[in-house]
């Protein structure tokens, strides 16, 4: 199990719904994420083993099973770069994409 096998773009949308709340379930984690149970399971020993994220159990919860999940020092650092990497991604694809509909628009005769 290597973070490299999870695709970025699923580890940094992972990172940084943990960012915003590290109490969320891993069901619900499934859910806002549009990813199997599985899947997020997979990922978050993943990203625990490499040292990233941090699970605890939540100090005063009734049910014992809850997890927090915490992003470490070196997981924050690492969803920094992913979060730049995949900026830079985009922005390429973005003007990939403009120019695309630069090239249709002159095939169809418009100028909008």
């Amino acid at each position: 199990m290597k973070e490299s096998a999870i695709p970025d773009e699923v580890r940094l949308a992972l990172m940084r719904k943990l960012a915003q709340n590290p109490n969320l379930s891993q069901r619900e984690l499934a859910a806002e994420l549009g990813i199997s149970l599985g899947k997020v399971n997979y990922c978050l020993k993943a990203l625990v083993k490499v040292g990233w994220v941090k699970a605890g159990n939540f100090a005063r919860s009734s049910n014992k099973v809850r997890y927090a999940y915490l992003l470490t020092p070196k997981g924050i650092t690492e969803k920094t770069m992913l979060a730049r990497q995949f900026l830079e991604y985009k922005q390429k694809q973005h003007a990939l994409i403009k120019v695309e509909i630069e090239q249709l628009r002159l095939e169809v005769g418009t100028n909008n």
